[in-house]
């Protein structure tokens, strides 16, 4: 007996799975957990939200969010890095005037490009900031960060990482259990049954 498959959640770089050799890797996604969050919020409606890329290469997760939830269109922000960790400048592609906007992403680290990303997004009239990421690392400062960005009002995580001492240190952040995604996708598996299931599209309400 030994491990014969591997699952895991909102790889970093999908291409980690090619370094599993003679072993199916599934990697699930969080975004069906995402729109049935935003979905059930008061304030969403969804010809007045978009779905906001931080970077060119988030653009298909951002599409994905977009298409589930039923939203107005997507807007990508272009940045300029000066070395890593670093970003120099920021401009948008699309308009948030007047929108509520969902930052997508599959992590959260320091959360200062995410905090530029929302002061930038509210001075071109965003109404509502809310950032979503698959995995919360939330090195320091990162909730001192988060609670001092005025623009950002809501950050959403998934428990990948353990969050208690950050959901103490950070009261803008929701945490969103990855159980029940876990538990459906090893029922699934265990039934021979495909995982694409799990994430089929139910549009949105509003």
């Amino acid at each position: 007996m030994g491990v014969d498959r591997v699952v895991t959640l909102d790889l970093h770089c999908g291409q980690i799975q090619g370094f599993f050799r003679n072993m199916p890797v599934d990697n699930l996604l969080m975004f069906p957990e995402f729109a049935t969050y935003i979905m059930r919020q008061p304030w969403f409606v969804k010809e007045k939200t978009v779905v906001v890329s931080p970077d060119a290469g988030g653009v298909e997760r951002a599409n994905v969010l977009a298409d589930r939830i039923g939203a107005s269109h997507i807007v990508t922000i272009l940045k300029r890095r000066v070395e890593a960790g670093k970003v120099d400048s920021m401009q948008t592609v699309g308009n948030v005037d007047g929108y509520a906007c969902i930052i997508v992403d599959d992590m959260v680290d320091t959360a200062g490009t995410l905090c530029k990303a929302c002061n930038l997004l509210k001075e071109m009239g965003a109404v509502r900031l809310v950032a979503c990421a698959s995995h919360g690392i939330l090195t320091d400062p990162a909730c001192e960060r988060i609670n001092n960005c005025n623009a950002l009002s809501e950050l959403v995580v998934s428990d990948s990482i353990a969050q208690g001492v950050n959901s103490r240190k950070c009261s803008k952040l929701t945490v969103l259990t990855i159980a029940p995604l876990l538990g459906r996708s090893i029922d699934n598996l265990h039934r021979e049954a495909s995982l694409s299931s799990l994430f089929s599209k139910v549009g949105a309400s509003k």
